[in-house]
C-alpha cells in the first residue's frame, strides 16, 4: 500500500513501538484472514477496546505508556490504549494517529477538565476516521462503523472540545504523565488539561 503524505503516521517511535516483536506478532495475527484496511482496522480496534483493560475502570496497575507495555500488561489508560491501537495499525501498514478531547471531569478525583486520548485511522475509502478504543462500560459505548463516527464521548458541556489536529506522536504532557506516575490513582489525580 502506498501512503504518500502519511509517512509520519506509519513511523516507529519509542511509544508507538510497532517494531517490538510481540506487537508485530499480535498485529499480524489480528490481520490474518481480513480483507482490506477497514476490516483489519476494525479487528485491531475491537481487540484493544475489549481485551485491554482500562486502568481506571479496572483499578489496574501497572501504569503503561508504550504499545508493547500495554500489550504485555493488558491494561492502560485511554492514552496508552490509543498508543497500542496506533502501533497495531501501523504494523499493518495502515496510517494511524492520535487525537484528543478535552472533557469535564465528573469524578471526585482529579482536575476540573482533562484530556482524553483516542485515534484517527486513514482508511482508503473514507479518509481520516476517528475511533475510540478506551473500552465500553454501562455509560460508554464506542463502535467502529465507518464512515459514521461512534465515539465514547461527544464534547457537549461548556469548556469541552475536540482538539484540532491528528498527531503522529503523543503530546509531551501525556508522555510525562504516564512516565512519572506508577499508580493508576496518581495518574487520575494528575490527568493533563489544555485550554
Amino acid at each position: 500500500m502506498k501512503h504518500s503524505g502519511h509517512e509520519e503516521f506509519l513511523r516507529v517511535t519509542p511509544v508507538i513501538d510497532h517494531d517490538h516483536p510481540a506487537v508485530r506478532k499480535k498485529a499480524l495475527a489480528l490481520a490474518e484472514g481480513c480483507t482490506g484496511d477497514v476490516e483489519i482496522a476494525r479487528t485491531c480496534f475491537t481487540f484493544v477496546r475489549d481485551e485491554i483493560r482500562h486502568s481506571w475502570d479496572y483499578k489496574a496497575n501497572p501504569v503503561t505508556l508504550s504499545a508493547s507495555q500495554v500489550l504485555e500488561h493488558t491494561t492502560g489508560y485511554c492514552f496508552a490504549k490509543s498508543h497500542l491501537l496506533a502501533a497495531l495499525l501501523r504494523a499493518n501498514a495502515i496510517p494511524a494517529g492520535l487525537c484528543y478531547q478535552r472533557l469535564k471531569n465528573h469524578a471526585e478525583i482529579g482536575p476540573a477538565f482533562y484530556l482524553h486520548g483516542l485515534n484517527a485511522v486513514w482508511l482508503e475509502k473514507y479518509g481520516w476516521y476517528r475511533a475510540d478504543a478506551r473500552g465500553n462500560r454501562a455509560d460508554v459505548h464506542a463502535e467502529f462503523i465507518p464512515p459514521k463516527e461512534h465515539l465514547a464521548f461527544v464534547p457537549k458541556e461548556p469548556g469541552e472540545s475536540d482538539l484540532t489536529g491528528i498527531f503522529s506522536d503523543p503530546l509531551p504532557e501525556v508522555v510525562r504523565l504516564l512516565s512519572e506516575y506508577t499508580d493508576y490513582i496518581d495518574v487520575r489525580k494528575n490527568l493533563p488539561d489544555v485550554e
